[in-house]
């Protein structure tokens, strides 16, 4: 039978209690001076040396931290990211940052982080308790510039109102009316409502009811609206895609092609830790279950809409750019005033037929 011997350890002595302010204060009482003059001043010499330890830490941390908001900035900035959401997200990385930074500096002087994490907890519950509408705000605002339903620059309607997005903040969204109000519309509600984007597409329809006199010819009045139409060259007329290709042909045209400057020759260190430029890849062959888009036919259409009590009313269609909407749609409304009566169109007025009975 094995027997297991274990080395004899001495008992430790653990306090029975932890001494209270005013044990500390009589020990301390009782001690010799240089005693605790020695205590104190070891005491003094290692409070010093960790507020210097502190001090290079924040310093350092702060470097570091400014480095990486330079970092960041600067990719934002080659991504093209939104303003909004490049503000945003730069203040809540540095926020973030010099919170970890400050309780790693309090931690190295030697106080407690825990009842500061705590009290600091207990804090942010209670303030987003009282602040629960702002901090929905803040949630819809972080949702918007990160979804993008808008931009600035788009016109939208919400909330009942319309107008052009000029600004999009954390908490709210102004926008600009046509007559120039400034409206501030809460983002939690537009996060969560529908919203309608005006400028999201860049060809819209237009559409316009023209009233014509009971025994006119449709068929004059609808070559002749057409004829208005393809005399517009803002106007789509056949397919969005072709009308998209011709006008950035015009736009190349018109642009001034600018010299391109000689490539500089590459050294060697440039060229084994620089970029290197992709080659074109061609794209493949569609097979023949690749799904092929169809264009869709934007032609200009004319169609009787409604036969109502005193005139025919003839629906009239066209697809234009989103940013020549509205002059086009008075534009066309003037000539059509004015040059269907020349066509021998004529605009009926409301009438109302009275029939005299006799009296017997």
């Amino acid at each position: 039978m094995i027997r297991l011997q274990f080395p004899d350890v001495m008992p430790v002595a653990v306090p029975d209690s932890i001494p209270t302010p005013r044990e500390e204060i009589s020990m301390l009482r009782s001690l010799p001076f240089d005693e605790l003059l020695n205590r104190f001043v070891s005491s003094m010499v290692s409070f010093a040396i960790n507020l210097l330890i502190a001090a290079i830490v924040f310093y350092v941390g702060r470097l570091i931290i400014n480095k990486l908001y330079r970092l960041l900035s600067g990719v934002f900035i080659k991504r093209k990211l939104d303003h909004s959401l490049t503000t945003f997200v730069l203040s809540l990385v540095r926020i973030v940052l010099y919170f970890i930074l400050i309780v790693t500096v309090i931690g190295i002087l030697g106080i407690e982080t825990s009842s500061f994490l705590a009290l600091f907890a207990s804090a942010g519950v209670a303030i987003g308790m009282a602040l629960s509408g702002t901090l929905q705000n803040f949630a819809g605002g972080v949702l918007i510039l990160l979804l993008k339903p808008y931009k600035i620059g788009d016109y939208i309607e919400a909330q009942g109102y319309a107008g052009t997005v000029s600004e999009i903040q954390i908490f709210h969204t102004i926008i600009c009316t046509g007559d120039n109000k400034s409206i501030i519309i809460p983002n939690g509600g537009l996060s969560t409502g529908s919203v309608n984007n005006w400028s999201r597409e860049d060809y819209r329809r237009i559409e316009w009811t023209v009233s014509i006199s009971y025994g006119d010819s449709i068929n004059a009045a609808r070559e002749k609206i057409l004829e208005i139409f393809a005399s517009d060259p803002r106007i789509v007329t056949k397919f969005i895609e072709d009308d998209r290709k011709h006008r950035a042909e015009e736009l190349a045209s018109t642009t001034p092609a600018e010299d391109a400057e000689p490539e500089k020759p590459r050294g060697f260190f440039a060229r084994l830790f620089g970029r290197r430029k992709l080659r074109p890849v061609v794209a493949p062959l569609p097979s023949e279950k690749a799904i092929i888009a169809v264009p869709v036919d934007r032609s200009p259409r004319v169609f009787v809409g409604e036969l109502a009590a005193s005139s025919v009313d003839l629906k009239c269609r066209a697809w234009v750019q989103t940013a020549d909407y509205w002059s086009v749609f008075f534009d066309i409304n003037e000539r059509i005033y004015n040059e269907l009566p020349e066509a021998g169109i004529s605009f009926p007025f409301p009438q109302l037929d009275v029939h005299n009975i006799p009296n017997n």
